[in-house]
């Protein structure tokens, strides 16, 4: 075979361009010239990155005083956008590609960036993506108000990408707070008991006493009583509940904030529970660990983002210590819910799930501030809680469940027959009916009633609407139970149908006819829609039909839906099963006696 023919290119000049690896050279020096600004700047930082995406050339291979260069740029105020977009994309492709640079350089780089100058929608998800790293560094101090000034209030509306990086910036942050989550604290170090006692200091204006002040157990015996009214579970030596992790000397640290940042309700907290007796105290110490624990759970603190999540809260870009306050929040709701519960030590694990559920739900409307968080928290008392979970209860999944179903299933017809037996009592006291004759005259008024022995119903002429029940005595005629046939209904009654009747819809709706014997009838106009249920669900019952009307529907509901809230009061907080429990096992032998008394 022939060789194949050399390749030739159509343009001229290709033969001659330099390669990227000869190009890469001529780009560094333009890239950290002071002189070049603007569109050559633009065009050779652009030729920089499609460059480095190739791999011809490790990132580890730059200098520092190149990096500064590049976020100067970054920095300067009168920037072109391309130019930031691309020191920006360089910026993140370092700190992603080199651990050496990112420990050396970026911290110090992105401290030295002035967020509030490049928060734009197009500018700040690069920014954002340093963040991913494992170890990721602190963003420069205000930067947290800076970022919801610029970019969550920002008219702008917030896009799924800028969303997602503003999650991931969120859980990234909050797992800058994992070392001190899982250290325990070590209870011979002085610097961390001194933090204690210093919360000792603040709940009771104390200074601490030199040594030679008193005796040793005099001293002792006055730390532990003071240690108890802050709540902590080692009354000798707090240091020791610090030792569980999570959530470790992140607890601490929460506790001093508090202590320190909100002195007023720390003082009043420690010194409202210190007053109580014992087993009506909300123990502070003991609150803020668990408290600190479930925060952590709730924020996700020390789990890497998901990929596609794009939720995240704004409240927490409104503080630089969002999560401190966001304890200090919380520690007042523990202990206002508390007082709401008249909780008991016994209940700390019951008080600690209402906590959750409250702030949760708070959660869920994503308030903008902190502010509106506190005040969201201040609408969901523990009774709005209840009211919450009962309403739930009748529409959740649980509520469907098979055990469930069958508890409805066994009620339903008891409520049927209190039903029957209130209507079967209201025929007993009677119902004043009026006479429609063909001359629509209705200044006639005949009674009936039933019998209170259910087999007889008793009817007659009035000369005039009776002001209460009408004795049996007065109505002269009778209709036995058993030779009613059929109950008839709206147009179908016989009186609805004679000529010159009143045919309105009013009426048509309120009348209803009993056929016995062969062809008579008794007919009634029912005074209103009330009667009407009653007297037709009564004369059904009487049959041994199926009541219909809409007040039985409704009457079914009301009362089923109040006895099912009534047995399942015992339930609150238990899983229901979806399958019975297993029989236990027969003992082996019957030789015992149980004795009633």
């Amino acid at each position: 075979m022939p060789p194949p023919p050399p390749l030739a290119s159509a343009d001229r000049s290709f033969p001659v361009m330099p390669s990227a690896a000869e190009k890469f050279p001529m780009c560094v020096p333009v890239c950290a010239s002071s002189l070049s600004f603007g569109d050559l700047l633009s065009f050779t930082l652009t030729a920089f990155v499609e460059l480095m995406d190739h791999g011809i050339v490790s990132w580890d291979t730059f200098s520092v005083a190149f990096i500064k260069k590049i976020a100067s740029y970054v920095n300067k105020s009168a920037m072109d956008t391309a130019v930031l977009q691309r020191s920006l994309a360089i910026l993140e492709s370092i700190v992603l590609n080199s651990q050496d640079l990112y420990h050396k350089v970026a911290v110090r780089t992105l401290n030295q960036i002035d967020l509030s100058l490049k928060l734009s929608h197009d500018l700040t998800p690069p920014l954002f993506s340093v963040f991913r790293s494992s170890n990721p560094p602190p963003l420069p101090p205000s930067s947290s108000s800076t970022l919801f000034q610029n970019v969550i209030r920002s008219p702008t509306a917030i896009n799924a990408e800028m969303a997602h990086q503003l999650y991931v910036l969120q859980v990234l942050t909050f797992n800058l707070l994992e070392d001190r989550m899982m250290t325990k604290m070590d209870p011979q170090d002085q610097a961390q008991r001194d933090i204690i006692f210093e919360l000792r200091r603040i709940a009771f204006d104390v200074e601490c006493e030199p040594n030679n002040s008193g005796s040793i157990e005099k001293r002792k015996s006055m730390y532990t009583r003071d240690y108890k009214k802050l709540g902590f579970i080692n009354h000798v030596n707090p240091a020791v509940d610090f030792t569980q992790i999570p959530p470790g000397m992140l607890a601490l640290d929460n506790m001093l904030y508090f202590a320190r940042h909100h002195q007023d309700a720390y003082i009043r907290i420690v010194l409202e529970n210190s007053s109580r007796e014992d087993k009506h105290e909300c123990p502070f110490g003991r609150s803020s660990i668990e408290l600190t624990k479930m925060l952590c759970e709730i924020l996700k603190v020390g789990e890497l983002p998901s990929e596609n999540c794009p939720e995240f809260h704004p409240m927490f870009f409104t503080h630089d210590r969002s999560f401190e306050e966001f304890f200090c929040i919380c520690i007042q709701l523990l202990n206002k819910t508390w007082k709401e519960m008249r909780a008991t030590s016994e209940d700390f694990n019951k008080v600690m799930q209402v906590v959750r559920e409250q702030i949760m739900r708070a959660l869920t409307v994503k308030p903008n501030s902190l502010d509106q968080f506190k005040s969201r928290l201040q609408n969901l008392s523990y009774t709005e809680i209840l009211k919450i979970r009962q309403s739930e209860r009748m529409n959740q999944e649980d509520f469907q469940s098979r055990p469930i179903l069958e508890l409805r299933e066994k009620i339903q017809p008891e409520i049927m027959e209190l039903i029957k037996q209130q209507r079967l009592n209201r025929l007993c006291d009677g119902t004043c009916f009026r006479k429609i004759s063909s001359r629509r005259r209705q200044d006639k008024f005949w009674y009936c009633r039933l019998s209170p022995n259910h087999k007889v119903l008793h009817y007659g002429d009035l000369e005039e609407s009776p002001q209460g029940e009408v004795a049996h005595d007065s109505l002269q005629d009778k209709l036995p139970v058993a030779d009613i046939k059929a109950v008839i209904t709206g147009k179908d009654c016989p009186h609805m149908k004679e000529k010159g009747a009143l045919k309105q819809n009013k009426v048509l709706e309120l009348a209803f006819s009993v056929l016995y014997e062969s062809d008579e009838y008794l007919n009634f106009i029912a005074p209103d829609k009330h009667e009407y249920c009653m007297w037709t669900d009564g004369l059904n019952a009487l049959l041994g039909k199926e009541m219909t009307s809409e007040y039985t529907k409704s009457d079914m509901d009301t009362l089923l839906n109040m006895e099912m809230k009534l047995r399942l009061l015992d339930l609150e907080n238990i899983q229901i099963p979806e399958a019975p429990p297993p029989i236990p096992k027969e003992p082996s032998n019957y030789d015992f006696v149980y004795d009633c008394n």
